[in-house]
């Protein structure tokens, strides 16, 4: 069986439409994940999950949806979208939120909070579709799926996931939305945490993984928790993954920046001797894993 990933949002911190960022998007992060049994998992919810909600009732032929949404952790972007996610408004459609423990009491707080009266005019409790919330087990199997976590380096925490179809030694994907991987003393992260992260990702087919600086940004933010694309590169080296997926576009960083990024991504892996593959995520793009 095989995994099937369609970016609806790829840019990172705030959305960014407009002519200059049409081509690799404007939405903020939004992942559309499917099984080999057609299951449906949501990886973050951004503002490209307003454009999926349109797509998912198209297909839907009126059928009820029914979803796993996934969230990296409870940061703006990963989760401002879910008001405009139209299929919540319809009585029928199940969603059931996953975080990790420790996140998911937070994670409920804050999906709430941006729907009260006072900065929205809908309450989350107004949905109509069945709604629940439920704590990811540190190794997760699912319809056609096996979910593995691990805590990454971002302010507030965040979470990273590789997904495989469960079967043993079956391609992955590995999911990273927000983690800083350039050193800072403000994170508690014990001394072989990048080992840790290399054996996470390892063999992986795929990884999405943050690249939001440069190198010259990422000086004046470090401790933000974003990556500098060099960083990144070095990292699915290190892991020997068949391709990396840049990430979590600046909200500055134009299309013709993203692509003169993409190829000094590869001049460093070719630089080290290395075949891999590197693109950057771009809406409406479809990967199989």
């Amino acid at each position: 069986m095989t995994l099937t990933l369609t970016f609806w949002g790829t840019r990172g911190s705030v959305p960014a439409p407009g002519a200059s960022t049409a081509y690799f998007g404007g939405n903020t992060p939004c992942v559309e994940l499917r099984t080999g049994t057609n299951a449906l998992l949501i990886l973050d919810a951004g503002t490209g999950i307003r454009h999926l909600g349109r797509s998912l009732l198209e297909r839907a032929n009126g059928k009820p949806i029914v979803a796993d949404i996934i969230l990296s952790h409870a940061h703006w972007d990963h989760i401002q979208g879910i008001p405009f996610f139209a299929p919540l408004y319809a009585a029928g459609h199940e969603f059931t939120f996953r975080s990790v423990p420790g996140a998911l009491v937070g994670l409920e707080q804050a999906l709430r909070a941006q729907m009260t009266t006072s900065v929205f005019p809908v309450t989350f409790d107004a949905l109509q579709a069945q709604v629940r919330f439920r704590a990811l087990n540190e190794v997760e199997r699912g319809d056609g799926y096996a979910l593995k976590t691990v805590a990454l380096r971002h302010p507030g925490g965040a979470t990273g996931y590789r997904i495989s179809d469960g079967n043993s030694g079956a391609p992955a994907l590995v999911y990273i939305s927000d983690n800083e991987l350039g050193h800072h003393d403000g994170y508690s992260s014990a001394p072989g945490w990048r080992n840790e992260l290399v054996s996470f990702a390892r063999d992986a087919s795929l990884l999405v993984h943050d690249a939001m600086y440069t190198a010259d940004e990422y000086e004046r933010h470090r401790g933000w928790g974003h990556s500098r694309y060099e960083d990144v590169v070095d990292l699915a080296l290190d892991a020997g993954v068949q391709r990396l997926v840049l990430y979590h576009h600046h909200p500055e960083r134009s299309d013709a920046a993203v692509s003169e990024q993409i190829a000094a991504c590869q001049k460093r892996a070719s630089d080290r001797g290395a075949r891999l593959e590197i693109l950057a995520a771009a809406e409406g793009t479809t990967f199989t894993v």
